[in-house]
């Protein structure tokens, strides 16, 4: 069986019966290069099923036009839509992306960026692993002017652009809806280490606004997983239930949390939202599928995908100090539905 292998131009320069140097000139619409050649290679190109090799060409320029994205999963609908965003805005500038997971270990994230670096992209878009403490695996792209944009998931403390939702409002926000409807003990899931900002940014929204009205913040009611999961969900609800005091209500950092809370509640026989109270995060489809619907925030991924690629692109086109290094959107809103709503 004929080994498959690729067209190059010095076959179609063979075809031809011209320099190689000319048919690449040609396929670039070079100046010094007739119409009549330019049509006749290009044609000629097309029949032979010639395909640019525009990784090669990238790195002998040592630009590829393509940006990286690195992020802990696909699966999860919120990264799914930070994606698209992502994808939407870099094929109007004629970028390609790749995409790498993490699965929330920092070994694959330091693994991955390496990837990402050896792969000369042009620019790398990351939203952290949940075990990741220490961002040194990023200077790379840093000190070679590789522009960098942290996205929903992002360290404390990195010099670099970053696009987020205020994480403290609408932690606050959906703390303050659940007391509205007359919650008393409201327990809150969290995650991830103290190094990066979004889950610790919800809690302290959720301790604020159990604390400027009035009700105490109980350590028991607050449990720290260590993956966003269902299983990991469900494992937390059941302790949760099992208190001598259990919760009347929670806040969780993310839908797939709120239904595990709300299943496992209707499994021990407890009215949702009657006797406990759910608000959940995201507005990912699954809170609309279940029954009772989930409460949430809404998080606008696709936006923030947009951003963060305008953030590269912008940059690499020409650098300006005054560039904002940060982009916070805003516009999160609370959709209250019926998981939560008991006035």
């Amino acid at each position: 069986m004929e080994e498959h292998r690729h067209v190059t131009i010095y076959d179609i320069a063979e075809k031809l019966n011209l320099a190689a140097s000319t048919i690449s000139r040609a396929l670039k619409d070079h100046h010094s290069i007739s119409e009549k050649t330019i049509k006749k290679v290009k044609q000629t190109a097309k029949e032979m099923g010639f395909v640019p090799n525009t990784l090669a060409a990238g790195l002998r320029g040592n630009v590829t036009k393509t940006i990286g994205i690195l992020i802990p999963t696909v699966t999860q609908p919120f990264l799914s839509s930070l994606i698209s965003g992502i994808e939407i805005t870099a094929q109007k500038s004629n970028y390609s992306v790749i995409i790498m997971q993490s699965h929330d270990s920092y070994q694959m994230e330091v693994d991955m960026a390496k990837s990402l670096y050896s792969n000369r992209v042009s620019g790398v878009i990351c939203s952290l692993a949940m075990e990741t403490k220490d961002t040194s695996h990023f200077k790379q792209f840093s000190n070679n002017n590789i522009p960098l944009v942290f996205v929903d998931r992002v360290p404390k403390d990195y010099d670099t652009f970053r696009v987020v939702i205020n994480n403290y409002l609408a932690g606050y926000k959906a703390t303050k809806h659940l007391i509205e409807q007359g919650c008393k003990r409201i327990a809150h899931l969290t995650a991830g280490s103290e190094f990066g900002t979004l889950y610790n940014e919800r809690k302290r929204g959720y301790i604020d606004a159990l604390s400027e009205h009035g009700i105490p913040v109980e350590e028991n009611l607050i449990i720290s997983l260590k993956e966003m999961t269902y299983e990991d969900g469900v494992k937390a609800c059941n302790q949760l239930f099992d208190l001598k005091s259990p919760p009347d209500g929670l806040f969780a950092p993310g839908d797939i949390l709120a239904v595990s809370a709300v299943q496992t509640a209707k499994k021990r026989g407890i009215k949702v939202p009657d006797q406990f109270a759910v608000i959940g995060f995201n507005n990912d489809p699954i809170s609309e599928i279940i029954e009772p619907n989930i409460s949430t925030i809404t998080h606008p991924a696709e936006k923030m995908g947009k951003a963060a690629a305008e953030l590269i692109i912008k940059n690499l086109k020409s650098v300006k100090e005054e560039d904002a290094k940060e982009i916070t959107f805003l516009n999160t809103q609370v959709l209250i539905r019926e998981s939560s709503k008991k006035i």
